[in-house]
């Protein structure tokens, strides 16, 4: 069976498609503007590198925030449901996801079968999400790739609390005017996040196998942060950006 899923998120478009439960191959391409125009370009980019045709494809799955703007899918899955079966599918020992994308960020707690005991969501402000991230790098006047490098080479443990990105953004610059290191501050940016997140583990429950999935993940000094405050090894799979649209892709097995 092959099954295709999308997961069209607010920065990237993330594409998967999978044949009798091996990934075939994985595809991005940036939103922009025009959410359904980076589906068809995924969809198409993820078939041509598996080297698989339209037609043969049973089942195409769509997820991500913008799921109900794409109306050509077979169906559709929340991106509870997609982070939760990808993240399982990537590592199966895990028992809590944490999906962070660009302007929002889900705390799942799965059952042993991987299926969803309970989650959080963080999407009414992107103090917890990506973008946040990106306006700290901005403001330190350093590229968001950097951010993790700098923050692990911290000295001091400074601490950012400013959730909303504005007034964030007017404590770094304070913090840099103050002479602190960017190393700190980004430190400081890092620890801010990951205690919000560690509230919405609070909430779902502690558990021993993290996973994180999603750009963010790609920042070793958040990874780290977070490990910190949780008292728990964060893992994070190969290709974590694309296992949401494996979840989506999964999904389309499983239905009739």
């Amino acid at each position: 069976m092959i099954t295709a899923g999308i997961d069209c998120g607010s920065q990237n478009t993330k594409g998967a498609i999978l044949k009798d439960g091996k990934v075939l191959s994985f595809a991005l391409v940036p939103t922009e503007f025009d959410a359904d125009l980076a589906a068809q370009r995924v969809y198409e980019k993820a078939l041509s590198d598996a080297g698989i045709k339209k037609e043969d494809v049973d089942r195409l799955i769509i997820t991500g925030v913008g799921r109900d703007i794409i109306k050509w899918g077979d169906d559709s899955i929340n991106e509870v449901g997609a982070a939760a079966r990808g993240a399982k599918f990537a590592l199966p020992e895990t028992d809590t996801v944490i999906d962070m994308g660009a302007d929002s960020c889900r705390v799942v707690r799965l059952n042993e079968d991987g299926t969803v005991m309970k989650y959080e969501v963080n999407d009414k402000c992107a103090s917890g999400a990506g973008t946040f991230i990106e306006a700290m790098a901005r403001a330190l006047q350093i590229t968001t790739e950097e951010m993790g490098d700098y923050s692990l080479r911290h000295t001091k443990e400074l601490a950012t609390n400013a959730q909303c990105v504005v007034f964030a953004e007017s404590e770094v610059i304070s913090l840099i005017h103050a002479k602190e290191s960017r190393e700190d501050i980004a430190y400081g940016v890092h620890m801010g996040i990951a205690n919000r997140i560690a509230s919405m583990i609070r909430r779902v429950g502690l558990t021993d196998h993290l996973t994180m999935i999603g750009g963010p993940a790609f920042n070793k000094g958040l990874v780290s942060c977070m490990s910190k405050v949780f008292g728990r090894e964060i893992t994070v799979p190969e290709n974590n950006q694309y296992w949401s649209a494996v979840g989506a892709a999964i999904y389309g097995t499983e239905i009739q």
